[in-house]
């Protein structure tokens, strides 16, 4: 299957993210969400990211024009009916997924592919819930999309080896690079990740150092650009703790127990730069 057109479910800074890219690379996108405001709001964020290419001597005048005029806002799920893939990007809320996924399922052509952003859900859980779960895959693309390199590609237990070869090329016509994950809690990246940063809490808790040693160890001894306390406070302190918990849940390790340090800062409201002050203060 070749893909000239993509849906995209939601305009907030996943979904414009994933617009810009497939627009930029001559793919055409229908990008929906609920009010016209959010739909515009995610053209106008996508039309400031190119405006800074452009200043960097990346792309031209003219290449932000013709991105911006594949782009096709809407608040209507009828307008998908010309993609052969859509990409829901909607917020990390099971219960809305399932509805919008059921939805989409019952509007799009049979042979459409689906694909989910979701960073933690699972796809296999996800695929069921839909009458084509062979065409059913995780699409995991890292904020900021333009800029991030990564795709996790994520096969439920149903998805076909067609599905995935049609969503991987794409991600490479994107400028990605995709990895290929069996469906898993975290998938890989933040399999990884999230644990570290938990165990970067522990570390500051026991007082072995202080958290600008911590963050300059791991920048410096492990080639990192961000130290795990300080990328904690990016991700949001509430987020990491809730993805340790999905993981102490799903896999019934106490290995993946959270840091009662960092249970002590999100009960204080310290939950990082979106409030001011996490690990650090802003």
């Amino acid at each position: 299957m070749t893909i000239t057109t993509v849906g995209i479910i939601g305009a907030g800074t996943m979904g414009n993210g994933i617009a810009q890219a497939c627009a930029v690379s001559g793919i055409n996108v229908v990008m929906v969400d609920i009010s016209d405001a959010a739909v515009q709001k995610g053209v106008a964020t996508v039309a400031g990211s190119l405006d800074r290419l452009i200043k960097k001597d990346k792309i031209t005048a003219a290449d932000k024009d013709a991105a911006l005029a594949r782009i096709k806002g809407s608040t209507s799920y009828d307008d998908l009916a010309a993609a052969q893939l859509v990409i829901e990007a909607a917020t990390e809320n099971h219960e809305l997924k399932l509805k919008i996924l059921k939805q989409v399922d019952a509007l799009v052509a049979p042979e459409v592919i689906i694909a989910s952003n979701t960073s933690s859900i699972s796809i296999t859980k996800l695929a069921a819930a839909t009458g084509r779960a062979d065409k059913f895959i995780g699409m995991h693309f890292f904020n900021p999309v333009p800029m991030m390199a990564l795709v996790e590609i994520i096969r439920g237990l149903q998805t076909s080896d067609a599905t995935h070869d049609a969503v991987k090329a794409l991600a490479e016509r994107l400028g990605k690079t995709p990895i290929t994950v069996k469906n898993a809690p975290g998938f890989v990246v933040n399999r990884i990740l999230v644990p570290m940063i938990n165990e970067a809490f522990f570390v500051l808790a026991e007082g072995l150092a202080t958290p600008e040693d911590i963050d300059a160890g791991m920048k410096l001894g492990c080639n990192q650009p961000i130290g795990p306390l300080a990328l904690a406070d990016m991700v949001g302190l509430d987020v990491c703790l809730a993805v340790m918990d999905v993981y102490l849940q799903e896999f019934g390790d106490s290995k993946y127990r959270a840091c009662p340090l960092l249970k002590e800062y999100v009960a204080a409201g310290r939950l990082g730069r979106k409030t001011g002050r996490g690990v650090y203060q802003y």
